[in-house]
């Protein structure tokens, strides 16, 4: 039975991508190069070779698929009956059974299409059996769509399966849903599990990874089981059965006497004795979880008779611990490692291979005589050679390593102790070197004296009020500046903040149309007003029309002036101001000999580069030339 890594199976294509795939890879690898000049037995060559390779990458492809998936009868039994559970046995062996068959017709295609093109007397009939031959394989393929997308969704969800080692040291946790198990695997070991306040939050094995005496332990987290027969139990519940059934592990069952997770005791203790029998031959011991609410001590006597058949088995420990407050976490790790280590050793020495090693062993052991000492014989050469040996170790520095345990709690680490200075300078408070000398002994001997004179002085000072600043009153005046700068900042805030809801707001701006028929203001009515007021009227009847018509002029000059001004804004210079070509230039004269001079350069510029003028952005192509010269060759240009 092998170990297999899931995670190296390859990706199954889907059908149209396999196809393509491998036509693809035919055209690349034997790309059309076939005349009508050619022999018959040149074209059928080819050809053939066109249908074999085609066929042959279909093959490895489709071996591929069917060696790397896991063979449930050579896999771990835990493993096959896991990948049952999950994907459905049957239906995973029907998926890799009609690939194989899919194989085997397309190599039956081949050998058939082959044989046909041996009686190919044309070039047209070749290619046509070729194209049948593809055709028939591509058919076959497309009929497998179903089982690959199968085996592609197999693959994903076997990546994603924790990877368990079933022939290593293992502690399984199992129980009813929301009894603490998640939290457990997570205090013991590195596995990040959810833990959330309901039941089934884990739907899938969780390992988790733990050391104990310098060795590796695998700890698997089960999703919770329920109490019921086991044709009734789904998929979830299965994968714990699973490893409790395959695995040869240490079993943790835990028990919630607080009964917060919604089964009382005695649904507890029932589901125990169901799932007893997969604990056979396993390492078992009972934990009391979530003691932090009600310790074992505290329970009442009906529910301590329940737990007592328990209790008196000598063979199942019972242990009280609390995730939440770290009791008796540990010694329950501990425990469980050392009933397994037991448990592994006795399975071993149980074998034949052990009795075969040990009737080889004989130590002996000699029985006392004479009451004689009888020391062992060294010779002195080798005593000598110990000596020297051992001379040469005390000679030789300690390490700072073995300084610490031999001193233990009283060692303090000194890095001074190794500087390469003279005397007891190494230790100086400022062990700095100028010219070998320490510049700690060419400091002032009365430097302390001077700077304790120094804060006398300073506190003289502080004393006799030299640094208190006293901040002078305002004046009447600038106190009533003072009170009026801060309304006209707050009255400023408000402002804004006014703005800026009436910015934000969604209520619609009312058109300055409708603004202006809610004034309803006019000539007429002005007049009337005025009327009323006793003021002669009379003569102003034809003011409307005068003011109209100035109104009007004046507005065909503004308009016509700002027309003016955005032609001339277009051309990209005012009016007043004289063409660039005209600026700076004396007469007529100098103008002409301007533009000859310029119109030469960009001349020289333009037809340097092959450009039609000045704006012309045209890049020349730069094909190298033999693709241009020579003669074509014979045959069609185009590529099948």
């Amino acid at each position: 039975m092998g170990l297999y890594n899931f995670k190296k199976i390859a990706v199954v294509p889907t059908a149209k991508d396999f196809i393509n795939i491998i036509l693809s890879k035919t055209q690349r690898k034997t790309p059309t190069v076939i005349h009508k000049n050619y022999k018959i037995a040149r074209i059928r060559a080819f050809y053939t070779r066109k249908v074999k390779f085609t066929q042959q990458n279909f093959h490895d492809r489709l071996s591929q698929i069917i060696q790397e998936f896991p063979k449930l009868d050579d896999v771990h039994p835990f493993y096959a009956d896991l990948m049952n559970v999950l994907y459905d046995k049957d239906h995973y062996k029907l998926a890799l059974g009609q690939i194989n068959t899919a194989r085997h017709l397309i190599d039956n295609v081949s050998k058939d299409y082959v044989r046909l093109l041996k009686y190919g007397d044309s070039l047209y009939r070749c290619k046509q059996l070729k194209k049948a031959a593809l055709g028939r394989m591509a058919t076959i393929m497309k009929r497998q769509a179903a089982n690959l997308t199968y085996l592609e969704q197999v693959r994903q969800h076997l990546a994603r399966l924790p990877s368990i080692d079933p022939y290593t040291r293992t502690i399984i946790i199992c129980g009813f849903p929301n009894v603490g198990k998640s939290s457990f695997i997570n205090k013991i070991t590195r596995a990040d599990v959810e833990v959330q306040p309901y039941a089934f939050t884990t739907k899938s094995l969780y390992v988790g990874h733990t050391d104990y005496k310098y060795l590796r332990w695998q700890v698997i987290d089960t999703p919770g089981i329920l109490d019921h027969p086991l044709e009734e139990r789904n998929v979830i519940e299965m994968q714990a059965v699973t490893a409790l059934a395959h695995l040869r592990a240490a079993v943790l069952y835990f028990f919630d006497v607080s009964e917060q997770c919604g089964h009382g005791l005695d649904e507890q203790i029932k589901l125990f004795d169901s799932i007893k029998p997969l604990f056979a031959n396993k390492p078992l011991i009972c934990v009391v979880n979530k003691v932090d609410v009600l310790r074992l001590d505290e329970l009442s006597l009906e529910k301590r008779a329940i737990l007592k058949p328990l209790e008196d088995d000598e063979n199942i420990p019972v242990m009280e611990m609390s995730t939440v407050t770290d009791f008796g976490v540990m010694e329950v790790k501990i425990k469980a490692c050392e009933r397994l280590l037991e448990f592994r050793v006795d399975q071993k020495i149980r074998t034949k291979k052990v009795e075969g090693i040990l009737n080889r062993l004989h130590v002996a052991q000699p029985k006392p005589r004479d009451n004689k000492v009888r020391a062992p014989c060294i010779p002195d050469a080798i005593l000598k050679k110990k000596q020297i040996v051992a001379e040469k170790l005390e000679q030789k520095r300690k390490l700072e390593r073995e300084i610490e345990i031999e001193m233990g709690d009283d060692y303090v680490l000194d890095l001074k102790k190794n500087y390469d200075i003279e005397g007891d300078q190494k230790f100086d408070v400022i062990p700095e070197i100028w010219e070998g000398h320490n510049v700690a002994d060419y400091i002032d001997p009365d430097i302390f004296e001077k700077l304790n004179q120094l804060e006398r002085e300073e506190q003289m000072r502080e004393e006799a009020g030299l640094y208190d600043y006293k901040v002078p009153e305002l004046s009447q005046t600038m106190r009533e500046i003072g009170q009026l700068a801060k309304q006209i900042r707050e009255k400023k805030a408000i402002m804004k903040d006014e703005a800026r809801v009436q910015k934000a707001s969604t209520k619609p701006v009312m058109p300055r149309t409708a603004a202006v028929k809610a004034r309803s203001r006019s000539v007429t009515k002005l007049r009337e007003q005025m009327e009323e007021l006793g003021v002669d009227m009379q003569d102003t009847e034809n003011a409307n029309f005068t003011k109209k018509r100035s109104r009007s002029r004046s507005v065909s000059l503004s308009a016509k002036r700002m027309r003016l001004e955005s032609t001339s804004q277009v051309r990209g210079r005012s009016v007043s101001r004289p063409p660039r070509d005209e600026m700076g230039i004396k007469d007529n004269v100098m103008k002409s000999k301007l533009k000859n001079i310029a119109h030469k350069a960009l001349k020289k510029k333009v037809a340097k580069k092959g450009l039609k003028g000045e704006a012309d952005r045209f890049i020349g192509t730069k094909l190298p030339r033999h693709l241009f010269a020579g003669k074509r060759g014979v045959g069609k240009t185009d590529r099948r």
